[in-house]
């Protein structure tokens, strides 16, 4: 289904016929259907939104780049437009960031009932001294290859150059979206986690790169109310322990 806020088309999908709901905010760059194993498990006793963020799927684009605090305010639109009062959120990645912001909003127009943190972002690590001497060597190398003149005397080697750098994410993204990431990954929310009044289950899986396990700990740590469960597997816990993941989630639910 499509709904329209500000302008803005929004893909997004609703299971189940429960009256309580549960809505899942997604990791960076993925679709709303890589969640249907959790909206499926919840399915028999809530109502379970599932949706794209702008630039997210079959979303439209943001027409300028966005921080997490403007996903934040969309967000809130996007529920309002729903009608939804009251819900439990579960965020997986970059979902779990704009949760952080939500929690720490002062008058939303919905309760937050629980909160689920999939593999969660929100935590700046501190760069080891092999890493910033490696962004110190991209830095240098960013000034040399976008000179003109080196560039016109080499530029098949400065397109194989830029093609490289960054993440997979950041690669694969628009210019705006882009602009969109170095905004997230660079923001730190760990001094936010203690105001998360909210029952909170974190789940983890224990080879995850992309926000490794000691984020998940930290997490823990600092969030009042939370529990963390570790799965074996990478980023994408929930996929690659399904059955286990089905299970704690249906027993953190009541399903």
């Amino acid at each position: 289904m499509i709904l329209s806020i500000d302008g803005y088309d929004i893909n997004y999908k609703i299971t189940g016929e429960g009256e309580a709901y549960v809505v899942i905010l997604q990791g960076w760059g993925t679709t709303c259907g890589i969640y249907d194993s959790i909206a499926t498990a919840l399915a028999s006793k809530y109502k379970v939104v599932q949706f794209d963020f702008p630039g997210f799927g079959e979303s439209t684009e943001p027409r300028e780049p966005w921080n997490v605090d403007a996903y934040t305010d969309f967000f809130i639109k996007f529920m309002e437009a729903l009608k939804v009062e009251s819900a439990t959120l579960i965020g997986h990645s970059y979902g779990g960031r704009v949760i952080i912001k939500l929690a720490n909003r002062k008058a939303l127009p919905f309760e937050i009932e629980r909160i689920v943190f999939v593999d969660a972002a929100g935590i700046v690590p501190e760069k080891s001294f092999s890493q910033k001497m490696k962004i110190r060597r991209y830095k240098l190398l960013k000034k040399l290859y976008f000179n003109k003149i080196f560039y016109a005397l080499f530029p098949e080697l400065v397109d194989d150059w830029k093609s490289r750098q960054g993440s997979a994410d950041y690669r694969n993204a628009t210019p705006i979206m882009r602009q969109c990431l170095v905004m997230a990954v660079n923001e730190d929310l760990r001094h936010l986690m203690p105001n998360i009044k909210q029952d909170t289950l974190l789940v983890w899986g224990d080879k995850d790169t992309a926000t490794p396990l000691s984020d998940g700990k930290l997490f823990e740590q600092l969030i009042p109310s939370a529990g963390l469960v570790v799965l074996e597997g990478g980023h994408y816990s929930f996929l690659d322990q399904p059955v286990k993941f089905k299970s704690i989630l249906q027993s953190y639910f009541g399903v």
